[in-house]
């Protein structure tokens, strides 16, 4: 595991080089799939998650970000509720589904790509697939509703059995 240490002054000395890095230089290790761990130098406390949290304000603010302010809200919304460790395994384990996706893609389009297409033809066909492409993920994420709509009814059923049960052996108890 490779550790970069944060210091006071807002540097970051990689252990591993002896050289101070950039944010960019972090975005690559995470590009590359290169464990780190970013740690204050001082105290050692874990700092991995504010810095790849700077590294995501820094992309969100070049180009077409990827969150818009509707997205940012709801996930704001999501902190203090019951449902925020619910909501972080969700997002986890969606996000590994696209990464897997995305690699499925990549390996196809490497293929077809190297027989038979050029790049403007390529560009094209990737075009031509966006469509197709948002409706097999608005139907995924129609059946991540239904599934959770349905853990959430099952979820009610045994919370209200449970209940019953309570109320029942409370009843005998207090008679008693």
């Amino acid at each position: 595991m490779r550790i970069i240490k944060k210091y006071p002054n807002r540097r970051l000395y990689d252990t591993q080089t002896s050289t101070y890095i950039t944010l960019a230089d972090i975005k690559q290790f995470v590009l590359d799939n290169e464990p780190f761990q970013v740690v204050d130098a001082k105290k050692g406390d874990d700092l991995t998650r504010n810095i790849l949290l700077q590294i995501i304000l820094e992309l969100e603010s070049e180009g077409v970000p990827m969150f818009n302010a509707n997205t940012l809200k709801q996930i704001i919304r999501f902190y203090g509720h019951a449902m925020q460790g619910v909501m972080g395994a969700y997002l986890e384990k969606n996000l590994q589904v696209l990464a897997e996706m995305q690699n499925r893609m990549s390996d196809q389009s490497d293929a077809l790509y190297s027989q038979q297409f050029n790049p403007e033809a390529w560009a094209q066909f990737m075009n031509f697939q966006a469509p197709t492409f948002n409706k097999m993920m608005n139907n995924y994420v129609e059946q991540s509703k239904n599934i959770f709509l349905q853990m959430q009814e099952q979820m009610q059923s045994q919370t209200n059995s449970m209940l019953n049960a309570f109320n029942q052996f409370g009843h005998k108890d207090h008679n008693k």
